[in-house]
């Protein structure tokens, strides 16, 4: 089979599966479409292995890494799901309360990449929660595709409610300063921004590549926020001027950056739409944040 690289492959490619991952289209209908780029010697089955998440190879943090306490929790969700999973995480070796960080999976579960996003926000010294929303479902069923399929079936304004009862979890855990902050990815980058609309005492907001709340919701926001956007992501970029319009209109605190030339998703490092250059630095600028807004 031959090796692929990222250069190899068309953006109308990466396109194609961000439409597929947003239940925009059947996996069907991927596959055949898939099949118009096996050319030139890529087939469907190396082209669908190259882009599909691979999250056992791109672990960045053991879940038993030493200097870490992490474990699973259940916290109460009663406008929500009822009882939420959720991975706790935590530096093992300190002294002082520590600023707390909500962490916002994607639209398929609490799958490993996230969990490995929180501890990597445990070792930057913070006390992260990041809840599983298809807990009521069963939880994260071990793949994205079926993660995908059950978290359709779940309500969106249900699962918002379950990362405020995290975050008031969180806050009130004997651990934490109560100074808290949410970071989110996709699906979790449009509850981060609803966070901020919801949560009066929210300390900060970090969303990244999430659709935008309401404009009317906009004056309810009182959390800084830390916008990141994919410069390629025309699907959820579409909605910033008008997001940005507001924020300006309502003074509301904000920093954005816009990360040229990447695709939605950039910050997974699982998938082949990771860049390294723009998610470490993504990820360097939102640790700065919640340092200047939490601790």
């Amino acid at each position: 089979m031959k090796k692929i690289k990222p250069e190899d492959i068309d953006q109308e490619v990466f396109d194609l599966y961000d439409a597929y991952v947003h239940n925009k289209i059947e996996r069907r209908q991927f596959l055949e479409k898939l099949s118009i780029y096996a050319i030139g010697g890529l087939t469907v089955p190396s082209l669908l292995s190259f882009i599909m998440p691979k999250y056992e190879e791109k672990l960045q943090i053991a879940i038993d890494n030493p200097k870490l306490n992490t474990e699973y929790i259940n916290y109460e969700s009663d406008k929500g799901g009822g009882k939420i999973c959720g991975q706790l995480s935590r530096p093992i070796d300190t002294k002082t309360k520590l600023a707390g960080i909500i962490v916002v999976h994607e639209n398929r579960g609490l799958n490993p990449y996230i969990e490995d996003v929180g501890r990597r926000a445990a070792l930057s010294g913070f006390i992260s929660l990041a809840p599983d929303a298809l807990t009521p479902l069963g939880g994260y069923p071990g793949n994205d595709d079926e993660g995908r399929t059950l978290q359709k079936q779940r309500n969106r304004d249900k699962m918002l409610e379950d990362f405020i009862a995290a975050y008031e979890y969180l806050k009130d855990h004997p651990e934490c300063n109560k100074k808290v902050g949410v970071v989110g990815f996709c699906f979790g980058g449009w509850i981060s921004n609803m966070m901020a609309v919801r949560i009066s005492d929210l300390m900060a907001s970090v969303p990244f590549y999430g659709g935008q709340a309401p404009i009317e919701d906009v004056p309810q926001i009182n959390a800084p926020l830390l916008l990141h956007y994919a410069g390629l992501d025309k699907r959820v970029n579409a909605g910033w001027p008008n997001y940005e319009a507001a924020l300006k209109k309502y003074q509301k605190e904000y920093i954005v950056h816009i990360y040229p030339d990447v695709n939605h998703g950039f910050h997974n490092d699982s998938t082949p739409r990771y860049n390294e250059k723009a998610a470490k630095l993504a990820w360097q600028r939102t640790i700065d944040f919640f340092k200047a807004n939490l601790v």
